[in-house]
């Protein structure tokens, strides 16, 4: 089963003795451990778990996520697949969101662009640009490439202080990369915590997307996509949403290879529930 061998890329490894070896029985879609005896199933404590939904449409829905442009809403996924209630799509949709994070990957390097913008609203008339009025304030990593874009990470912080914006560099990029932010304050930490920072002064907002622009070209690509395929997202699954853009953008000039990658990683994550799905963090 395809499935199988995205879970077990390296063979089958049972969950309960780590033994190598099964005795594989289709009727029940079970693998049965040689060595301890243990049944499981391919979807157990997965983002599958005990899903009532076909794995056809799983598949479906892994696919049109990683491999169409501009991506896919809720209510078009539950118009493309026929699914019977938007929640049941919904729900899909976020638990694949939550299978795009590989817990291990690899932090940027090299040469990498950091700042932050505001999430649902204008930000003209915010004093020092840098307050939070009922808007999520978001920091973006990009990795440079040349003229080019590499790599993008993107988190929702609770504000614009030293603690959650080097906190970010600190987990996404590399020690002794050089990053390049423009002149606010916060930021000045990072020279001490192993990076060479190179701080622009940037004077007036508008020279912000010249002095960064590959952030600042991410961070427009990632508001056109959440006003153009999600018509706006609550700040409760912002994070969720950026998972997404991110996987995305990463793997845009590989997308068969991103829904392969999605459904292995799909396996590698612990069950959803409900509560998770709709709770405030």
């Amino acid at each position: 089963m395809y499935l199988a061998r995205c879970r077990w890329p390296d063979g089958f490894r049972c969950p309960q003795c780590q033994h190598g070896e099964a005795l594989e029985l289709p009727a029940r879609l079970l693998w049965r451990c040689r060595e301890c005896g243990h049944d499981t199933s391919v979807t157990a404590g997965t983002v599958l778990h005990r899903t009532r939904t076909p794995l056809t449409q799983w598949f479906w829905a892994a696919y049109l996520v990683a491999t169409q442009t501009p991506g896919f809403s809720a209510l078009q996924l539950q118009r493309q697949l026929g699914i019977g209630r938007y929640e049941t799509a919904w729900a899909m949709l976020h638990k694949l969101r939550r299978a795009m994070v590989r817990p291990d990957r690899e932090r940027l390097k090299d040469k990498v662009e950091v700042d932050e913008t505001y999430i649902g609203g204008p930000e003209a008339g915010l004093k020092g640009g840098r307050q939070l009025v009922d808007k999520a304030l978001v920091v973006a990593a990009v990795e440079v490439r040349g003229r080019a874009s590499g790599r993008v990470r993107l988190q929702v912080v609770p504000d614009a202080s030293a603690p959650s914006l080097t906190g970010f560099v600190a987990a996404n990029v590399e020690a002794g990369a050089l990053v390049v932010t423009d002149g606010w304050g916060p930021y000045a930490p990072l020279r001490g915590m192993g990076y060479r920072h190179r701080p622009k002064t940037q004077g007036d907002p508008a020279r912000a997307a010249k002095i960064l622009p590959r952030v600042h070209r991410v961070f427009g690509n990632l508001k056109t996509w959440l006003r153009g395929t999600h018509h706006g997202v609550g700040n409760q699954h912002l994070q969720a949403y950026l998972d997404e853009f991110t996987f995305r953008f990463n793997r845009r000039r590989t997308p068969m290879a991103a829904f392969q990658t999605l459904l292995g990683l799909g396996t590698q994550r612990p069950p959803t529930t409900y509560n998770q799905l709709y709770e405030v963090e």
